[in-house]
C-alpha cells in the first residue's frame, strides 16, 4: 500500500485535554506490573549483578516523593529546575520529579563549562538548580535554589507522596537548550504531550514489546537517552537498561550479552567503533532483535557490516530537537539504500520548496523537508526568541531547515542542511557558538568554523582563524586549550587553520563552504 505523504494532518490518536508526561511513563506500568524491571543499571562489564534494579512500583514512588519535596522548598508549577547532576539515576528520578509536579525540568549535559551554564541559568530564569558537587559552580544568580544530590536523596526518601500534578497537555513540561542559528545556544520548549507524540515511533521505528529489554549506549543526561532510552521503554511498561561505566567500544557486545538486551539504540559513530575494535566473536547477540541509530549520518557499509557481524538489522531515524525521531526504518519499514525511512505512522511530512509556499512538492523534487503542525510531538515553541521562532513555519508546516526528497514509495532521502549547522559526535552545533566563544581569545581578529572531512565517515569541527599578528600567530594548542574552558568537548574544533583573511561574498558575508579551500598561512 503506497504511503498518503499529504495527507491533510497528523492522523494518528491525538492526547487527552489533561495529561502529565511522568503519570504517562509511569503509572500504568506501576499499576498493571509494579514488581516487573523499569530500570537497571550496570556500572562495570563482566559483573552479572546490576549496580541498580528499580522496578515500577520502586521508580513511581521515588519520583512521586521528589516532586513532593521540589514542592516542600517552594518551587511552583511551571518554574524551571535546571539539571546538572552526573550519570546517575538520581538524574531522571529528578526529571521525571519535576514533570510529576507540573515543574519543568531542563536537563544539560556534564560537558558543560560553567560559563555554558550561567548563561542558561540566566536565559532560562530557572527558580533551582540541582547540582552535583562534583559539578561545581563558582556563582549561581540569586535567587536561585541550589539543591544538591543529598537534598534529592533526601527527598527521595521523603515523609509523603505528591499527586500527579494535573497538567494539560499543552502545558510547558521541559526546555532543553540546543545549538541554533545565532552564537548562543537556544531552548526548545516542549508540552507534556510530546511524551504522546512519541507514539508513532513505538511501531516505526522500534518495534517495541512490553517484554522488551532496551540497552541504549548515551549517559542519562542526554536527551537522546532521555527519550529513547528511558521515556518510551517506561510508556509501554518495558525496561530500560543503562550502563554507566568506561565506555570503551570493544565492550558493548559483552554488555548486550550481559544485560540480555533485546533493543541497542547508539548513534552512528558508536556503531562504526563497535564493528572496528570489538573482536570479531559470536553468540553476543543472541537475545538482540535489531539495533537502534539516529543523531549523525551513518558511515558508507554500517547496516550492511552491523548485519553481517551480529545478524540483526540495524534501524536508523531521522530527527530534531523540536520533535524528536519523525521518520524511520524499522521491523515493518524495510531499510532502501539511500534513504532515511519513512514517515512515522501517523505523522504528515511533506516536501515544500526552499525559499517559499507551503504547497507540498510531488514525488522526486528537493526541498525542504516540513512537518505539519498538528503533529503532538511538536514542540511548543522556542523560549523567548519569538523572531527565530517566526521564522519556521509557513502556514501550517514547521519547516526545520532539512532537505529532503521522497520517491514514489515514500522514502525518503536526506539531503543535509539548508544553513550552516555542523554534526559533531551526533550533536547539532551552531558555528556561531563555537566562534564566539574563539573570538574572545586576545590574539585572534576573526574566526570561522567549519565541518572538516578527516574520512568520507567522520567529520570534526575545524576553526579558521585569522590572527591579529600574521607574523606571530598563536599555537594551535593554545587555540584549543583556550575552547577547553569556555564549550563542551562535542563543541570544541579539533583542528586550527590559519587564514589571512575568511572569505566572502560580496555583501561581506562568511563563505564557510569554502574556508577548506582557502589558502592557509601554512601554520596550524
Amino acid at each position: 500500500m503506497r504511503l498518503q505523504l499529504h495527507t491533510p494532518s497528523y492522523t494518528g490518536t491525538q492526547p487527552p485535554p489533561r495529561f502529565n508526561k511522568a503519570r504517562y511513563c509511569l503509572a500504568g506500568a506501576a499499576a498493571a506490573t509494579p514488581d516487573h524491571p523499569g530500570l537497571i543499571v550496570y556500572d562495570e562489564p563482566g559483573n552479572d549483578v546490576p549496580a541498580e534494579q528499580w522496578t515500577y512500583q520502586q521508580l513511581e514512588d521515588s519520583v512521586l516523593r521528589i516532586a513532593a519535596g521540589l514542592l516542600r522548598r517552594g518551587l511552583l508549577p511551571g518554574d524551571r529546575l535546571m539539571i546538572r547532576l552526573t550519570n546517575t539515576s538520581l538524574y531522571p528520578l529528578t526529571f521525571f520529579g519535576a514533570l510529576a509536579a507540573g515543574i519543568v525540568p531542563i536537563p544539560t549535559s556534564s560537558q558543560l563549562t560553567e560559563q555554558e551554564i550561567e548563561f542558561l541559568l540566566f536565559d532560562s530564569s530557572s527558580a533551582a538548580i540541582a547540582l552535583d558537587h562534583q559539578l561545581p559552580l563558582e556563582y549561581v544568580p540569586a535567587g536561585v535554589t541550589v539543591l544538591d544530590a543529598s537534598d534529592l536523596n533526601e527527598m527521595r526518601q521523603g515523609p509523603d507522596r505528591a499527586n500527579w500534578a494535573d497538567t494539560r497537555a499543552n502545558d510547558p513540561a521541559y526546555l532543553i537548550y540546543t545549538s541554533g542559528t545565532t552564537a548562543k545556544p537556544k531552548g526548545v520548549l516542549h508540552a507534556h504531550r510530546a511524551a504522546w507524540g512519541r507514539r508513532p515511533m513505538y511501531q516505526g521505528w522500534y518495534g517495541m514489546r512490553r517484554t522488551d529489554r532496551i540497552l541504549h549506549a548515551g549517559a542519562f543526561n542526554w536527551t537522546y537517552t532521555l527519550g529513547t532510552g528511558i521515556t518510551d521503554p517506561w510508556a509501554n511498561g518495558a525496561t530500560s537498561i543503562i550502563y554507566t561505566g568506561e565506555k570503551r567500544p570493544e565492550l558493548w557486545p559483552h554488555l548486550i550479552e550481559q544485560t540480555r538486551a533485546t533493543l541497542f539504540a547508539a548513534v552512528p559513530g558508536l556503531f562504526r567503533q563497535v564493528l572496528k575494535y570489538a573482536p570479531d566473536e559470536t553468540g553476543h547477540f543472541s537475545n538482540l532483535r535489531h539495533a537502534l541509530t539516529a543523531g549523525e549520518k551513518p558511515p558508507s557499509g554500517l547496516f550492511e557490516n552491523w548485519t553481517t557481524r551480529t545478524g540483526t538489522n540495524l534501524y536508523e531515524a531521522l530527527g530534531m530537537s523540536e520533535i524528536s525521531t519523525y521518520v524511520s526504518t524499522g521491523p515493518g519499514t524495510p531499510r532502501r539504500p539511500g534513504a532515511i525511512g519513512k514517515p512515522q505512522p501517523g505523522r504528515c511530512v511533506a516536501i515544500l520548496l526552499v525559499d517559499s509556499g507551503e504547497t507540498p512538492l510531488p514525488p522526486g523534487e528537493e526541498g525542504l523537508i516540513a512537518v505539519h503542525r498538528s503533529d503532538p510531538g511538536l514542540m511548543l515553541g522556542y523560549w523567548n526568541r519569538p523572531d527565530e521562532e517566526a521564522q519556521i513555519y509557513r502556514g501550517e508546516w514547521f519547516v526545520g531547515g532539512d532537505l529532503g526528497r521522497f520517491d514514489n514509495e515514500g522514502y525518503l532521502t536526506h539531503l543535509g542542511r539548508a544553513d550552516d549547522l555542523m554534526k559533531a559526535l551526533g550533536y547539532r552545533v551552531a558555528p556561531q557558538e563555537v566562534e564566539a566563544a574563539l573570538a574572545e581569545h586576545p590574539e585572534v581578529a576573526e574566526v570561522a568554523c567549519a565541518e572538516i572531512h578527516v574520512r568520507d565517515d567522520v567529520t570534526v569541527i575545524g576553526a579558521f582563524i585569522v590572527p591579529r599578528d600574521w607574523t606571530a600567530p598563536p599555537a594551535s594548542e593554545a587555540i584549543l586549550d583556550f575552547s577547553e574552558t569556555r564549550l563542551a568537548a562535542y563543541k570544541r574544533p579539533r583542528q586550527v587553520h590559519f587564514l589571512r583573511a575568511l572569505p566572502r561574498t560580496a555583501n561581506g558575508k562568511v563563505l564557510r563552504a569554502a574556508l577548506t579551500d582557502t589558502e592557509p598561512l601554512g601554520l596550524s
